[in-house]
């Protein structure tokens, strides 16, 4: 908290009271029209001009930190079912994978989720990670970005194969077909031993998830920008405890 460095007197308090809008863009060429009106003096004026400075670059500050909180994407195309996450979401998902990667071999695959490559690169730009997605417009990510069509997953490159300890996957469309072809894409990505899935996909897909992924539901619900007429929810093949509202009993 700022505060004055000089009194202000009783006649300048008086001034603020009567036009209390002239603190701004004061100046120490203002002089008073005649005798009798009252002023500020320079020791205040000068002041009052540096506290106001003082509040305006907090303010400035301040909202900077909240813009940087989300993360930039390109626009969503419906046309390709696309629905980026709510930066809550986004973050907690980001945050429970980074958990996750305890060591320098820790790679991590996002399977149509571009909205979490984003946050995981901007909370930590060391992670390693690929980002596997149909829309070429993220080949703006470089060597981070695969392109991945879910029809095809025996097209991926095979040095990709058994490579990642941690796979995020969010499937395009809410059909079983769609659920299996990337289930052949996981277990093409997934490392074997000790390795770690997150599935984001809609409560219709629940059974399915088990079923063809042995996936248990978690308290979590992530949500979107756009609101959805399906709700969605997050999937693990672990236990996360009390993290992402523990798993669903």
């Amino acid at each position: 908290m700022s505060s004055f460095p000089y009194l202000i007197t009783e006649m300048e308090e008086q001034q603020l009271e009567l036009n209390p809008n002239s603190v701004n863009g004061l100046s120490e060429s203002t002089v008073p029209l005649d005798d009798d009106t009252p002023f500020l003096s320079s020791h205040a004026l000068s002041a009052l001009n540096e506290f106001l400075a003082e509040q305006q670059s907090n303010s400035a500050v301040d909202s900077d930190a909240g813009e940087t909180e989300e993360v930039a994407l390109v626009s969503e195309d419906w046309r390709l079912s696309q629905f980026w996450y709510s930066a809550e979401t986004a973050r907690t998902v980001a945050e429970e994978v980074l958990s996750l990667c305890d060591g320098v071999d820790s790679r991590v695959a996002c399977i149509a989720c571009p909205t979490l490559y984003a946050y995981l690169k901007k909370m930590d730009p060391n992670v390693s990670l690929q980002l596997l997605e149909y829309d070429k417009r993220f080949e703006q990510y470089g060597t981070d970005y695969t392109f991945y069509d879910y029809n095809h997953p025996e097209e991926l490159p095979p040095e990709l194969k058994h490579s990642y300890k941690v796979v995020v996957a969010d499937p395009p469309y809410l059909s079983k077909e769609c659920l299996e072809k990337v289930a052949e894409a996981i277990s093409f990505l997934i490392q074997p031993g000790e390795s770690f899935l997150l599935l984001l996909t809609g409560e219709v897909q629940k059974e399915r998830a088990a079923e063809i992924l042995g996936l248990h539901p978690c308290g979590f619900r992530p949500q979107h920008t756009s609101k959805l007429g399906n709700e969605f929810r997050l999937f693990s093949n672990y236990d996360p405890g009390m993290r992402l509202g523990g798993w669903e009993k």
